[in-house]
Protein backbone atom coordinates (compact mmCIF):
# COMPACT_ATOMS: atom_id res chain seq x y z
CA UNK A 1 0.00 0.00 0.00
CA UNK A 2 2.90 2.32 0.72
CA UNK A 3 4.43 1.93 -2.20
CA UNK A 4 1.05 2.66 -4.49
CA UNK A 5 1.19 5.98 -2.26
CA UNK A 6 4.18 7.42 -4.27
CA UNK A 7 4.20 5.42 -6.90
CA UNK A 8 4.03 8.63 -9.39
CA UNK A 9 6.93 10.32 -7.34
CA UNK A 10 9.86 8.63 -8.71
CA UNK A 11 8.50 9.61 -12.02
CA UNK A 12 7.90 13.38 -11.34
CA UNK A 13 11.38 13.66 -9.23
CA UNK A 14 12.79 12.20 -12.91
CA UNK A 15 10.84 14.91 -15.07
CA UNK A 16 11.90 17.64 -12.82
CA UNK A 17 15.55 16.62 -13.26
CA UNK A 18 14.62 16.56 -17.00
CA UNK A 19 13.50 20.14 -16.45
CA UNK A 20 16.84 21.18 -14.85
CA UNK A 21 19.11 19.80 -17.50
CA UNK A 22 16.90 21.28 -20.00
CA UNK A 23 17.26 24.69 -18.00
CA UNK A 24 21.15 24.20 -18.19
CA UNK A 25 21.75 23.53 -21.35
CA UNK A 26 19.46 26.77 -22.47
CA UNK A 27 21.91 28.79 -20.45
CA UNK A 28 24.97 27.15 -21.71
CA UNK A 29 23.44 27.92 -25.39
CA UNK A 30 23.50 31.60 -24.51
CA UNK A 31 26.66 31.64 -22.56
CA UNK A 32 28.46 29.73 -25.15
CA UNK A 33 26.85 31.47 -28.41
CA UNK A 34 28.15 34.80 -28.14
CA UNK A 35 26.59 36.99 -30.91
CA UNK A 36 27.06 36.70 -34.66
CA UNK A 37 26.43 34.05 -36.70
CA UNK A 38 29.07 31.60 -35.29
CA UNK A 39 26.74 32.29 -32.76
CA UNK A 40 23.52 31.25 -33.63
CA UNK A 41 25.52 27.98 -35.08
CA UNK A 42 26.90 26.96 -31.69
CA UNK A 43 23.67 27.68 -29.88
CA UNK A 44 21.47 25.72 -32.39
CA UNK A 45 23.34 22.60 -31.17
CA UNK A 46 22.50 23.04 -27.74
CA UNK A 47 18.75 23.71 -28.98
CA UNK A 48 18.18 20.19 -29.73
CA UNK A 49 19.52 19.11 -26.23
CA UNK A 50 16.77 21.63 -24.49
CA UNK A 51 13.67 20.09 -26.62
CA UNK A 52 15.00 16.95 -26.43
CA UNK A 53 15.27 17.30 -22.47
CA UNK A 54 12.21 18.81 -22.20
CA UNK A 55 9.94 16.53 -24.33
CA UNK A 56 11.92 14.06 -21.97
CA UNK A 57 9.99 15.62 -18.89
CA UNK A 58 6.51 16.29 -20.17
CA UNK A 59 6.67 12.42 -20.99
CA UNK A 60 7.79 11.40 -17.54
CA UNK A 61 4.76 13.48 -16.40
CA UNK A 62 2.41 11.58 -18.69
CA UNK A 63 3.65 8.79 -16.93
CA UNK A 64 3.47 10.36 -13.23
CA UNK A 65 -0.21 11.89 -14.33
CA UNK A 66 -1.07 8.64 -15.20
CA UNK A 67 0.14 6.70 -11.78
CA UNK A 68 -1.83 9.14 -9.70
CA UNK A 69 -4.97 8.94 -12.05
CA UNK A 70 -4.75 5.10 -11.75
CA UNK A 71 -3.86 4.76 -7.70
CA UNK A 72 -7.07 7.84 -6.22
CA UNK A 73 -9.36 7.20 -9.36
CA UNK A 74 -9.78 10.52 -10.96
CA UNK A 75 -7.65 13.69 -12.69
CA UNK A 76 -5.23 15.99 -11.58
CA UNK A 77 -8.13 18.89 -10.90
CA UNK A 78 -8.92 18.99 -7.31
CA UNK A 79 -5.56 19.71 -4.88
CA UNK A 80 -2.69 21.79 -5.20
CA UNK A 81 -0.02 18.71 -6.00
CA UNK A 82 -2.52 17.46 -8.59
CA UNK A 83 -2.52 20.75 -9.86
CA UNK A 84 0.76 22.24 -10.16
CA UNK A 85 1.75 18.76 -11.67
CA UNK A 86 -0.77 18.64 -14.40
CA UNK A 87 0.37 22.62 -15.16
CA UNK A 88 4.23 21.40 -15.43
CA UNK A 89 2.75 18.67 -17.69
CA UNK A 90 0.92 21.28 -19.80
CA UNK A 91 3.01 24.07 -19.80
CA UNK A 92 5.64 21.74 -21.12
CA UNK A 93 4.17 20.49 -23.49
CA UNK A 94 2.93 23.22 -25.10
CA UNK A 95 6.25 25.40 -24.83
CA UNK A 96 7.95 22.46 -26.71
CA UNK A 97 5.44 22.02 -29.32
CA UNK A 98 6.00 26.11 -29.90
CA UNK A 99 10.00 25.95 -29.00
CA UNK A 100 10.26 23.34 -32.10
CA UNK A 101 8.02 25.09 -34.66
CA UNK A 102 9.08 28.55 -34.01
CA UNK A 103 12.99 29.28 -33.53
CA UNK A 104 13.12 32.90 -32.95
CA UNK A 105 11.51 32.26 -29.25
CA UNK A 106 14.30 29.15 -28.59
CA UNK A 107 16.36 31.40 -26.15
CA UNK A 108 13.31 32.45 -24.07
CA UNK A 109 14.37 29.16 -22.50
CA UNK A 110 16.63 30.77 -20.07
CA UNK A 111 13.66 32.77 -19.00
CA UNK A 112 10.75 29.92 -19.26
CA UNK A 113 12.88 27.00 -17.49
CA UNK A 114 13.55 29.10 -14.62
CA UNK A 115 9.95 30.08 -14.16
CA UNK A 116 8.76 26.38 -14.44
CA UNK A 117 11.06 25.53 -11.77
CA UNK A 118 9.31 28.23 -9.47
CA UNK A 119 6.06 25.22 -9.88
CA UNK A 120 8.90 22.04 -9.56
CA UNK A 121 10.26 23.07 -6.37
CA UNK A 122 6.60 24.35 -4.98
CA UNK A 123 5.16 20.67 -5.77
CA UNK A 124 8.21 18.54 -5.10
CA UNK A 125 7.36 20.46 -1.36
CA UNK A 126 3.99 19.00 -1.32
CA UNK A 127 2.85 15.75 0.55
CA UNK A 128 0.95 13.74 -2.65
CA UNK A 129 -2.39 13.20 -0.34
CA UNK A 130 -5.03 11.53 -2.00
CA UNK A 131 -7.92 14.05 -3.27
CA UNK A 132 -11.52 13.62 -3.44
CA UNK A 133 -13.51 14.36 -6.12
CA UNK A 134 -16.64 16.35 -6.08
CA UNK A 135 -20.05 15.29 -7.56
CA UNK A 136 -19.54 18.90 -9.29
CA UNK A 137 -16.75 18.19 -11.00
CA UNK A 138 -18.30 14.89 -12.94
CA UNK A 139 -19.11 17.52 -16.09
CA UNK A 140 -17.79 17.52 -19.62
CA UNK A 141 -17.65 21.40 -19.37
CA UNK A 142 -15.11 20.91 -16.45
CA UNK A 143 -13.01 19.72 -19.53
CA UNK A 144 -13.05 22.41 -22.08
CA UNK A 145 -12.51 25.12 -18.47
CA UNK A 146 -9.31 23.47 -17.61
CA UNK A 147 -8.04 22.81 -21.33
CA UNK A 148 -8.36 26.28 -22.54
CA UNK A 149 -6.86 27.82 -18.82
CA UNK A 150 -4.30 25.47 -19.60
CA UNK A 151 -3.47 26.93 -23.03
CA UNK A 152 -3.70 30.46 -21.57
CA UNK A 153 -1.98 30.31 -19.06
CA UNK A 154 1.11 28.60 -21.91
CA UNK A 155 0.73 31.20 -24.05
CA UNK A 156 1.11 33.84 -21.29
CA UNK A 157 4.54 31.86 -20.29
CA UNK A 158 5.54 32.50 -23.66
CA UNK A 159 4.80 35.80 -24.06
CA UNK A 160 6.59 37.01 -20.35
CA UNK A 161 9.50 34.48 -21.94
CA UNK A 162 10.12 37.00 -24.63
CA UNK A 163 9.47 40.13 -22.27
CA UNK A 164 11.96 38.33 -20.00
CA UNK A 165 14.67 38.72 -23.39
CA UNK A 166 13.99 41.82 -24.12
CA UNK A 167 14.60 43.01 -20.50
CA UNK A 168 18.34 41.01 -20.25
CA UNK A 169 18.90 42.68 -23.15
CA UNK A 170 18.48 46.09 -21.97
CA UNK A 171 21.34 45.12 -19.29
CA UNK A 172 24.65 46.07 -20.98
CA UNK A 173 26.82 42.83 -19.34
CA UNK A 174 23.74 40.31 -21.00
CA UNK A 175 23.14 42.07 -24.00
CA UNK A 176 25.85 39.24 -26.25
CA UNK A 177 24.39 36.60 -25.14
CA UNK A 178 21.44 37.68 -27.35
CA UNK A 179 23.07 39.75 -30.04
CA UNK A 180 22.28 36.55 -32.75
CA UNK A 181 18.26 37.21 -32.17
CA UNK A 182 15.96 39.40 -33.75
CA UNK A 183 15.44 43.38 -33.20
CA UNK A 184 13.70 44.26 -29.89
CA UNK A 185 10.83 45.61 -31.79
CA UNK A 186 10.46 42.22 -33.83
CA UNK A 187 10.51 40.08 -30.72
CA UNK A 188 8.06 42.83 -29.40
CA UNK A 189 5.58 41.63 -31.90
CA UNK A 190 5.58 38.47 -31.52
CA UNK A 191 5.28 38.72 -27.41
CA UNK A 192 2.27 40.52 -28.04
CA UNK A 193 0.84 38.32 -30.35
CA UNK A 194 1.28 35.25 -27.75
CA UNK A 195 -0.54 37.63 -25.19
CA UNK A 196 -3.76 38.07 -27.77
CA UNK A 197 -3.80 34.38 -28.02
CA UNK A 198 -3.90 34.20 -24.33
CA UNK A 199 -6.53 37.22 -24.39
CA UNK A 200 -8.70 34.68 -27.07
CA UNK A 201 -8.30 31.59 -24.26
CA UNK A 202 -8.64 33.50 -21.13
CA UNK A 203 -11.96 34.36 -22.42
CA UNK A 204 -13.39 30.87 -23.75
CA UNK A 205 -11.98 29.69 -19.79
CA UNK A 206 -14.36 32.39 -18.96
CA UNK A 207 -17.02 30.95 -20.72
CA UNK A 208 -16.77 27.36 -20.17
CA UNK A 209 -16.11 28.05 -16.66
CA UNK A 210 -19.34 29.85 -16.58
CA UNK A 211 -21.24 27.23 -18.31
CA UNK A 212 -19.87 24.49 -15.94
CA UNK A 213 -20.84 26.17 -13.04
CA UNK A 214 -24.58 27.12 -14.25
CA UNK A 215 -24.79 23.10 -14.27
CA UNK A 216 -22.88 22.52 -11.53
CA UNK A 217 -24.00 25.10 -8.83
CA UNK A 218 -26.77 26.55 -10.32
CA UNK A 219 -25.65 30.55 -11.44
CA UNK A 220 -23.35 31.44 -13.88
CA UNK A 221 -21.22 33.88 -11.99
CA UNK A 222 -20.95 34.24 -8.23
CA UNK A 223 -18.33 36.91 -7.74
CA UNK A 224 -16.11 34.42 -5.53
CA UNK A 225 -12.15 35.28 -4.63
CA UNK A 226 -11.36 32.98 -7.72
CA UNK A 227 -14.22 34.01 -10.48
CA UNK A 228 -13.31 37.88 -9.23
CA UNK A 229 -9.27 37.48 -9.63
CA UNK A 230 -9.78 35.72 -13.01
CA UNK A 231 -12.06 38.63 -13.84
CA UNK A 232 -9.46 41.26 -12.68
CA UNK A 233 -6.47 39.41 -14.92
CA UNK A 234 -9.37 39.23 -18.38
CA UNK A 235 -9.11 43.03 -17.41
CA UNK A 236 -5.44 43.47 -17.08
CA UNK A 237 -4.63 41.91 -20.45
CA UNK A 238 -6.94 43.44 -22.35
CA UNK A 239 -6.47 46.70 -21.03
CA UNK A 240 -1.97 45.86 -21.38
CA UNK A 241 -3.25 44.66 -25.25
CA UNK A 242 -5.54 47.83 -25.67
CA UNK A 243 -2.17 50.13 -24.23
CA UNK A 244 0.32 48.16 -26.90
CA UNK A 245 -2.01 48.94 -30.12
CA UNK A 246 -3.18 52.63 -29.23
CA UNK A 247 -0.75 54.22 -27.26
CA UNK A 248 2.51 52.34 -28.64
CA UNK A 249 3.96 51.92 -25.03
CA UNK A 250 7.71 51.38 -24.63
CA UNK A 251 9.16 48.27 -25.46
CA UNK A 252 10.20 47.50 -21.71
CA UNK A 253 7.55 49.05 -20.48
CA UNK A 254 5.10 46.72 -22.65
CA UNK A 255 7.42 43.84 -21.06
CA UNK A 256 7.21 44.60 -17.55
CA UNK A 257 3.46 44.35 -18.03
CA UNK A 258 3.49 40.93 -19.82
CA UNK A 259 5.47 39.76 -17.08
CA UNK A 260 3.29 41.02 -14.41
CA UNK A 261 0.58 40.13 -16.15
CA UNK A 262 1.84 36.33 -16.11
CA UNK A 263 2.82 37.24 -12.24
CA UNK A 264 -1.10 37.76 -11.28
CA UNK A 265 -2.44 34.70 -13.17
CA UNK A 266 -0.17 32.33 -11.35
CA UNK A 267 -0.82 33.69 -8.47
CA UNK A 268 -4.84 33.94 -9.02
CA UNK A 269 -4.79 30.26 -10.42
CA UNK A 270 -2.34 28.80 -7.50
CA UNK A 271 -3.09 30.50 -4.49
CA UNK A 272 -6.85 32.03 -4.15
CA UNK A 273 -8.48 28.50 -4.52
CA UNK A 274 -6.59 27.30 -1.65
CA UNK A 275 -7.07 30.69 0.65
CA UNK A 276 -10.57 31.11 -0.47
CA UNK A 277 -13.75 29.30 0.48
CA UNK A 278 -14.98 29.07 -3.70
CA UNK A 279 -16.54 26.07 -4.89
CA UNK A 280 -13.52 25.87 -7.10
CA UNK A 281 -11.81 24.43 -3.59
CA UNK A 282 -13.46 21.24 -4.29
CA UNK A 283 -15.36 21.69 -1.02
CA UNK A 284 -18.77 21.87 -2.64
Amino acid sequence: MEDKMVAELPWLYTAMAAYALATFAAMMGVVRARGGSAGAAVNRNYESLVLGLISAGVLLLVIALAERWIRIGHGPFVNLFELLMSQLFSLGLVYAVIYWRLPVIRPTAVVVMPMMWVMGIWVLTLEPVASVYPPTYHNKWLWAHVGFGKFFLAFLLVGSGIAGIILLRGMSRLRPLFRYMPPDSVLDQVAWRFMLLALIFDSLMLIAGAVWAQDAWGRYWAWDALETSSFLNWLMLGAAIHARLTYRIPLRVGAVAMIAIFVFAFFTYFGTPFYSEAAHKGVI
